[in-house]
Formats: structure tokens, C-alpha cells, sequence
């Protein structure tokens, strides 16, 4: 089983952002339903059940998250992200580490597009400079062990387990 831990996110216009990179950037966009903030990639596990049980005690976060600003990873860009930024982030950080989650690597993002190539990377920079300070969106309260199959259309992601508390 294929496993991360994630909260979903919801953008506000996720289409008209789509819309105006189209002319400077190809890349393959994240379906709409399956936005999120990954916690945790756990990875190739045997079962969910211990995963389960770590994740049970610790409570969803208390409200939604705004996502202000786009980003991206990498040198050429290969991640478009919305940017997450709370101060409630570094507090859920602590908790999932009490849990034995390592939690090292994790930067609060929500990946939009993964970049296979910038046809216009001063029109890319103007773009990420146009978005710098709005809100897009949000990240929900909930936190979701999720399992992932990746076929050739794209990722399927089950949920096993859900705390809302």
C-alpha cells in the first residue's frame, strides 16, 4: 500500500490560475478533487493499521488554513504551489513528531502543477509576482490517511482514515 497522511484544499479559482499559465509553462495540472496539504508521505507500507492508530490522537486542525501566494520548487521550476502559511501549521508540525511522524522535510504547500517544461519564463516570473499576496484558497481542517494508486490517468486516493476531533 502506497500511504500519506493529508488535509484537503480547496482553490478558490483554480481554474482561471490553470487558464493563465496555459501560455507560459507546460506541465501536468493536479486534478481539482484531489488538492491537498501533504502531512506525511509514508510511502510503500505493508498495511494502514499502524498508521492508523499513530494518527487517531491527534486532533484536526481547528479551522481551515488560508493559502496566500504561488511558489515554486526547483531550478528550472518543476512545482507550481500555493504557498501555507499559519502559525496553527507549526503547533500540528509538533504533534504528528509526538506521533514518531518525521516530519524533517515537510513544507506546507499545495502542488497545482508538476512542470515538464517554461515556454515564458518572464511571463512565469510576472505571473507568480501577480498571485504574490492573494488569497487562493484554503486548506480544510480535516486530516485524512489516505492510500494512493497510480495508474496511467493519474493518481487514485482512497481514504482510510479521517479525524475530524
Amino acid at each position: 500500500m502506497r500511504l500519506f497522511i493529508a488535509s484537503s484544499a480547496n482553490i478558490e479559482d483554480y481554474s482561471a490560475i490553470r487558464s493563465d499559465f496555459s501560455e507560459v509553462l507546460d506541465g501536468k495540472w493536479v486534478e481539482e478533487e484531489n488538492l491537498h496539504l501533504t502531512w506525511s508521505f509514508l510511502g510503500e507500507q505493508k498495511s494502514a493499521e499502524p498508521w492508523r492508530e499513530r494518527l487517531k490522537p491527534i486532533p484536526s486542525m481547528s479551522e481551515s488554513t488560508e493559502l496566500r501566494s504561488l511558489g515554486f520548487f526547483g531550478h528550472p521550476p518543476r512545482i507550481l504551489y500555493a504557498r501555507c502559511e499559519s502559525e496553527g501549521l507549526t503547533q500540528k508540525v509538533t504533534e504528528f513528531e509526538k506521533q514518531g511522524f518525521s516530519m524533517k522535510r515537510f513544507q506546507p504547500h499545495v502542488t497545482l502543477c508538476r512542470i515538464k517544461r517554461i515556454e515564458d519564463w518572464k511571463g512565469f516570473k510576472e505571473l507568480v509576482k501577480k498571485y504574490r499576496g492573494k488569497n487562493i484558497g484554503e486548506v480544510l481542517p480535516g486530516i485524512t490517511l489516505y492510500e494512493s494508486k497510480l495508474t496511467k490517468s493519474g493518481p487514485i486516493y482512497t481514504k482510510i482514515e479521517t479525524v475530524t476531533k
